[in-house]
């Protein structure tokens, strides 16, 4: 059967999976096989990064510094084949990462599993890291060239021609997941994110009864203002100049807004760390006790080590992606005649959206005192389950108002910035807005890619204005039901991706060891 034919039938089947028994069918992808025990999705991935990273020897401490090097480009060589040097697809697989998870992910992990959480989210890095070396060597191991001259590669590349046309049909499932989560997870969330963001800022000002702000009932349960509208145009219109453009044009902008956004909100979050150093030591301890030891109320409440461990590692995945395979697409346009060069490359991504970023929020979070605002602290501060019940009551602790999600990152930086200006929590809106306009924009490459290798370089333009329009139709909607779908889609496209790792550990292993018998000589021109 052709890529098209089987790309018909694979959304075919969705569709009618969805119809007959609803979308509570995917949502389950993340807690199968139920929710008192470790999700197999958890078991899956931090097992195969486990499994690699002995196999493969360690490389995420072997080759980090040979990673280091090549990302700074002195081996470029501007006649390799391929799209993008080293660097600008660093970066646009880091935009596509580095967002979102880093300030709201971080924050969820300890809302519900506490400061212990963020020790599992380094070892969910430090494993993925590998995983990361992994899937970016081999997409580009196996990429091809498309008609137009430019580079197609992938997980679905892989496992076709790594492993056989007779895997085309997991291919295939991939390579469907991954346009499915492109317009949902990639795409009309970060959109809905920053109209939602704009829309709360806007109405702080101006009141929700201005023309501007103004909700108007469209159907029941369905609400929309004007701003909402505009918001939903302009992102549309700023997407679309750069995603219509191609990979270059997208490796020029995230090479520029990925390193620029994480400088301002790095710089902010050092600040704040530099105004409680006294208070990092501590901040570090009730890390590394709590991930192993949590409070008895939480143990007594069927929580204990296994949920702070769950949200730690859940949230350190969805930071990274690594092992989903969607960061190898964006790695798999580098210029190099090596793969494992670029595989070293693809390592530095969770050690920079994880061990760094999401340390930094954490113990922002933690120094400031923000997370006692949290649904865990409730637990561990009140003597019973029904008192901590009570004390939820509204929102509302102790007079103190719960904060989840970003919003418990923009209170702890607004407490942390307090000593210079007391607008912090906007440096957390201004991240979140460029975070979500510079993962819409890879995950528009992400998605690009997919649609070629399932119908060709004809599928290219159509795919294009379809997520221009999942743009817009994300800041005007209420996307609870495609935020969970998207997740669905981001879980099941890491099955295939794990599955042509495991079964191709022992070629890569063989490449690493070819590739670092060589000498290595800095590229002059």
């Amino acid at each position: 059967m052709s890529r098209q034919n089987a790309g018909f039938l694979t959304f075919g089947i969705i569709v009618f999976i969805m119809y007959a028994f609803g979308i509570h069918t995917f949502e389950a992808i993340w807690s199968f096989p139920s929710q008192r025990s470790v999700p197999l999705m958890v078991i899956a991935l931090v097992g195969t990064g486990i499994y690699a990273t002995i196999r493969l020897g360690f490389p995420q401490i072997k080759f980090l510094k040979h990673g280091i090097n090549v990302t700074k480009g002195i081996y470029d060589n501007p006649d390799d084949e391929g799209d993008l040097n080293h660097f600008k697809a660093l970066t646009t697989a880091l935009s596509a990462t580095v967002g979102i998870g880093n300030i709201a992910g971080v924050a969820t992990a300890m809302y519900y599993g506490g400061p212990g959480a963020l020790f599992w989210m380094w070892v969910t890095a430090f494993f993925g890291t590998t995983l990361k070396y992994a899937e970016c060597t081999l997409s580009l191991k196996y990429r091809e060239m498309d008609a137009l001259g430019k580079t197609a590669g992938g997980p679905m590349y892989t496992i076709e021609n790594g492993l056989g046309e007779k895997w085309r049909w997991l291919a295939v499932f991939f390579a469907s997941f991954a346009v499915i989560c492109s317009f949902a997870t990639g795409n009309a969330i970060q959109s809905f994110t920053v109209s939602d963001q704009l829309y709360s800022e806007v109405s702080n000002v101006i009141g929700k009864l201005h023309p501007l702000t103004f909700k108007h009932e469209i159907w029941a349960g369905f609400e929309l203002s004007f701003l909402q509208i505009i918001n939903g145009i302009i992102m549309s219109a700023i997407v679309g100049m750069v995603i219509i453009g191609g990979i270059s044009r997208i490796g020029d902008v995230t090479g520029f807004l990925a390193p620029f956004m994480a400088l301002i909100y790095i710089t902010a979050a050092s600040l704040i760390i530099l105004f409680n150093f006294d208070k990092i030591g501590q901040s570090f301890s009730m890390i590394f006790s709590m991930a192993f030891n949590p409070p008895a109320t939480i143990a007594g409440t069927g929580g204990g080590v296994l949920m702070t461990m769950l949200w730690g590692i859940k949230r350190g995945l969805y930071s990274n992606e690594a092992g989903q395979g969607s960061a190898a697409i964006a790695h798999s346009t580098a210029k190099t005649k090596y793969p494992i060069r670029e595989g070293t490359v693809a390592m530095l991504g969770p050690y920079i959206d994880t061990i760094i970023i999401c340390t930094m929020t954490g113990l922002v979070i933690i120094s400031t005192g923000a997370w006692k605002h949290t649904e865990f602290y409730v637990n561990i501060t009140s003597s019973s389950v029904s008192e901590a019940t009570l004390a939820l009551k509204d929102g509302v602790f102790q007079g103190n108002q719960l904060f989840n999600s970003s919003l418990l990152t923009s209170y702890a930086f607004k407490q942390g910035l307090s000593p210079l200006f007391s607008f912090g929590d906007k440096i957390v809106t201004i991240s979140v807005l460029l975070f979500a306009i510079s993962t819409a924009i890879a995950w528009s490459f992400y998605g690009n890619r997919s649609a070629v290798y399932l119908f060709g370089e004809k599928a290219i333009k159509p795919y294009l204005w379809i997520y221009v329009l999942f743009v817009f139709i994300g800041g005007i909607a209420e996307l609870e039901a495609i935020w969970a779908f998207g997740d669905a889609a981001l879980g099941i496209m890491t099955f295939p991706n794990l599955i042509s790792i495991v079964l191709l550990t022992g070629a890569l292993k063989t490449m690493s060891k070819e590739y670092f018998s060589l000498e290595h000589v800095p590229y002059k021109k």
